[in-house]
């Protein structure tokens, strides 16, 4: 390596982060950079190199053991060394690596370590993430994305900044456009010290295929392939940004429930080439990872032979372990297995079943992502309205009088299936909770509510109300009452 082209890559590195600092800076001034870092001698660099530009003070390390190598814990060791070496805070997160049947190590490793790099930043308050990608790993997802036969989203490859769903932090990849060899050239001019993962130089991973053994190939023939295949990055980008601008107008006529369903006629009135955007963009929105063609085109399919009318039953669509339901017009994915009835009692299988009240008037239940609330009533005005043969009105049916909640302990419990409740006088006839969802059609997704117990008597059923067969024996008095509200997180303020 000669001098000249040590100091061109270290000026040409460091102008880089340097325009992702300042990119930053425009936004805010002092924010804290964090900087995935593995140890290995792209992120060693791009560490290195913050450093020198933006400060030890503004940097954050952070490294994802994944236990993969039995070297994981010296590589751990090593970073927090490099990272200490240059005043920069450093922190790590242990991570499990799914070996499910039919699901690639690469990917389960890449999915783990970004949900933990997501976690660590969202702890240290930091809302960017650097990561050491360069112009070689796009030129090798380009052609992997090829080759895979992958649409526009995937030939798009790695975006120079991104803000993932549900993700706190932009990941911003500062050496995007610059070639490993020149990341090299800067890390031996620095006498940087990295470490080399054994994984890398084994050929059963694509990846490492396309490295080793096909890549060197296509430089010598044709030595501008990675300025051509970042282009081709490019106009994928750009024409996949045209085709979600049309699937936002469309996903803005079909959306139903804040973007968690479809409205089914809207959705089939498209031509297929627009509904299958739509319906791409739809689960991207929901976090989803890309489905393939041939099965969007079969669900686009089934659910035009299904109908609207029909409850959905004959859909046979499983996708990232949700199953594709229509339901009275709409169109949703619920946890399961279509071959299976549609859950018709709690969504998401709890470790914690019931929650008991310590008397708070503003009660969060985490589990269940949303808050009971309990208002206090003017008792004198509202004395007639409690009365247990009133259900003139949903607030009136709501409120309960104070003497009611003292009776036995008050807790949040899952459904179970089967509960009843009487929504008319305390006489009428019980129905079970189930068909109370289907005559409101409430979709299954908001049919995970916490139900409410005074001892082992049910109570209160957020959407359904309260149950007056507990309000039989109460007597009509000017007692302190109080109206029992639920709310889900999304509509507190």
């Amino acid at each position: 390596m000669t001098s000249t082209a040590a100091s061109s890559a270290e000026r040409l590195v460091i102008e880089a982060v340097g325009a992702a600092l300042s990119a930053l800076d425009a936004l805010d001034p002092n924010a804290r950079i964090a900087v995935a870092f593995s140890g290995g001698v792209d992120s060693s660099v791009l560490l290195d190199a913050a450093v020198r530009v933006a400060g030890a003070s503004r940097a954050v390390a952070l490294h994802v053991h994944h236990g993969l190598s039995p070297h994981a814990d010296a590589w751990l060791a090593h970073c927090e060394t490099f990272a200490r070496e240059r005043g920069v805070e450093f922190d790590a997160q242990r991570v499990e690596v799914s070996r499910a049947s039919g699901v690639s190590v690469e990917a389960a490793a890449r999915d783990a370590r970004y949900r933990a790099l997501d976690a660590m930043c969202a702890m240290h308050g930091i809302r960017t993430l650097w990561l050491a990608q360069h112009a070689d790993d796009q030129a090798e997802t380009v052609l992997l994305q090829l080759l895979r036969g992958a649409g526009l989203a995937g030939l798009a490859a790695m975006a120079p900044e991104f803000l993932p769903a549900n993700a706190t932090a932009t990941r911003v990849r500062p050496l995007l456009h610059l070639l490993r060899a020149q990341l090299d050239h800067y890390a031996s001019a620095h006498k940087l010290r990295w470490i080399d993962d054994e994984s890398n130089a084994d050929t059963r991973y694509a990846r490492n295929a396309l490295r080793h053994q096909v890549t060197p190939a296509l430089a010598v023939h044709f030595p501008g392939f990675r300025d051509a295949l970042s282009r081709t990055a490019v106009h994928a980008a750009s024409a996949q940004r045209l085709l979600d601008a049309l699937a936002r107008i469309d996903m803005e006529a079909a959306s139903r429930d804040e973007g968690r369903a479809l409205d089914h006629d809207t959705l089939l009135a498209l031509d297929d080439d627009r509904a299958l955007n739509l319906l791409r963009y739809w689960m991207r929105t929901l976090g989803f990872v890309a489905a393939s063609s041939a099965r969007l085109a079969d669900a686009l399919r089934q659910l035009r032979e299904a109908g609207a009318g029909t409850d959905g039953h004959r859909l046979r669509i499983d996708h990232a372990g949700q199953a594709l339901r229509s339901y009275r017009g709409l169109v949703y994915w619920e946890a399961g297995d279509s071959r299976e009835p549609a859950d018709e009692t709690a969504l998401v299988e709890r470790e914690i079943s019931e929650l008991v009240w310590q008397g708070e008037e503003v009660w969060h239940v985490p589990q269940w992502r949303g808050t009971f609330v309990f208002a206090t009533v003017d008792s004198a005005a509202t004395a007639a309205n409690v009365s247990p043969h009133n259900t003139s009105n949903i607030e009136a049916a709501d409120t309960i009088p104070l003497s009611v909640l003292q009776r036995a302990s008050l807790s949040a419990r899952a459904r179970r299936g089967g509960e009843r409740i009487r929504i008319g006088a305390p006489n009428a006839p019980s129905r079970t909770l189930k068909n109370l969802f289907q005559e409101r059609g409430i979709p299954a997704w908001k049919r995970d509510v916490p139900l409410l117990y005074v001892g082992d008597e049910l109570l209160f059923v957020p959407l359904i109300g309260v149950n007056r067969a507990v309000l039989r024996d109460v007597p009509l008095t000017d007692e302190a009452s109080v109206k029992i509200i639920w709310r889900e997180d999304l509509l507190l303020a």
